[in-house]
């Protein structure tokens, strides 16, 4: 039997255990944890809800669920952490920063 919120009614929590409708976060749900997104992450991977549905059940654009699923497949669990997305972004723009510097060095040694 399938349950009213997607095709079926218990997948395979991150934790190993079953996870149910009845134990997906609150809707209401302000401050997101790691886990919390993760096991968005399983519910939606394993069928209990579709990306559409998670979406719209925590208000929450396709846009942020890609990013969460992103960085659940680079880092797992420690990815979804909101200092690790900070840390990613600081070492991005510092490696922006590296290359500009290097692409603005070329001309002065000589190499562009």
């Amino acid at each position: 039997m399938s349950s009213s919120i997607g095709q079926v009614d218990q997948v395979l929590g991150i934790d190993g255990g079953v996870l149910t409708a009845a134990d997906l976060p609150p809707r209401t749900l302000k401050r997101w944890i790691a886990r919390r997104k993760a096991e968005i992450i399983a519910a939606v991977e394993g069928g209990l809800l579709s990306e559409s549905e998670a979406c719209a059940r925590y208000n929450i654009s396709s846009e942020e669920f890609s990013a969460w699923l992103h960085a659940y497949d680079h880092d797992g669990v420690p990815g979804l952490r909101a200092r690790a997305k900070a840390r990613g972004m600081r070492r991005r723009n510092r490696d922006e920063a590296e290359f500009r510097t290097v692409a603005e060095l070329m001309p002065l040694a000589g190499l562009g």
